[in-house]
């Protein structure tokens, strides 16, 4: 057996105890899981769905102004089809299927693979920059289990800044393609592209955390809210860019929920906690197949992904 098929064995594997273990812990709990579930009604969770929403919303239009700044403007409809139908790749084991799935489709809409597997690589990379620097205030509550954040906690936020840095992101991306033996990239990223692709990322974190801030008030509502937003919109955001590193598991899968979850226990009975966790990922699921069947609808509607050249 080659060594690249071992390494795919060893990703399913352990996708599939990740998943096993997690699923375990719902079910140990689920009588009471199941309980604090029915206690959030149902406009509750129509809204926190719809905040979900905006995240692949978001995603996609900061993956767009990538796109854009490297040398390919598509419309909006194809360009939906190519980021959400692809997007279902990172449930996959393993880090880089979506990007590899962008790639394939983008190339029957004129799109370089080269480009289009960078802009993937890219959003990758500064949606784990952005969730992190987002999810620093959550990093004493993870630690040491205390809200007491001090000022020097932002050090590591500022030296995340510097990876924005487009001079920096530059010479990578020459390097990378040079290491790979590709050719470089006929245009340069823009710091007005990266600082509004930024912004898209940090809506799109803020749409997901706020999800999972509205379930959290309806499991604990005599909670502070300053404690919510920490542990839920900050506290989410870390424990994704935490799962977002461990490319094993597919989509995080176990990781951010196990986090989240130890964050959520502090402030609410721990099968509370569950029930918040098992919504959030669900919700994230749905919305990501949601987007991905509306994308691929539209395009074969519209025979945007017609067959290769």
């Amino acid at each position: 057996m080659t060594r690249k098929r071992w390494l795919d064995v060893v990703r399913v594997v352990v996708a599939l105890l990740v998943t096993a273990a997690v699923t375990l812990a719902v079910w140990r709990n689920w009588s009471e899981v199941s309980a604090h579930l029915r206690e959030i009604d149902p406009g509750t969770l129509v809204g926190a769905f719809a905040l979900a929403l905006l995240a692949p919303v978001f995603s996609l239009l900061g993956w767009r102004v990538l796109l854009a700044d490297l040398g390919t403007r598509l419309p909006l409809p194809p360009s939906a089809s190519v980021f959400f139908v692809g997007q279902l790749g990172k449930y996959l084991p393993g880090s880089v299927w979506s990007v590899v799935a962008q790639a394939d489709l983008g190339s029957r809409l004129g799109v370089p693979r080269r480009r289009m597997g960078v802009v993937g690589l890219l959003s990758i990379l500064l949606s784990v920059i952005t969730g992190a620097i987002i999810g620093v205030p959550a990093v004493p509550l993870l630690l040491a289990r205390s809200e007491d954040f001090r000022w020097w906690w932002f050090l590591p936020a500022l030296l995340l800044l510097l990876l924005l840095w487009p001079r920096l992101l530059n010479w990578g991306i020459a390097l990378l393609l040079r290491v790979l033996r590709r050719e470089p990239l006929e245009h340069r990223l823009t710091t007005p592209a990266i600082a509004l692709t930024a912004m898209w990322f940090v809506l799109a974190w803020a749409g997901a955390g706020l999800s999972v801030l509205v379930l959290a008030h309806a499991m604990s509502p005599s909670t502070s809210v300053g404690s919510l937003v920490v542990t839920t919109v900050c506290g989410f955001t870390l424990a994704s860019a935490i799962g977002m590193f461990s490319i094993i598991v597919p989509a995080g899968v176990g990781v951010r929920d196990g986090i989240l979850a130890l964050l959520l226990g502090a402030l609410m009975p721990f099968p509370a906690a569950i029930a918040v966790v098992v919504i959030a990922r669900f919700f994230s699921v749905v919305a990501d197949v949601v987007v991905a069947a509306v994308g691929w609808g539209w395009a074969r509607s519209h025979h945007l992904l017609g067959s290769r050249a």
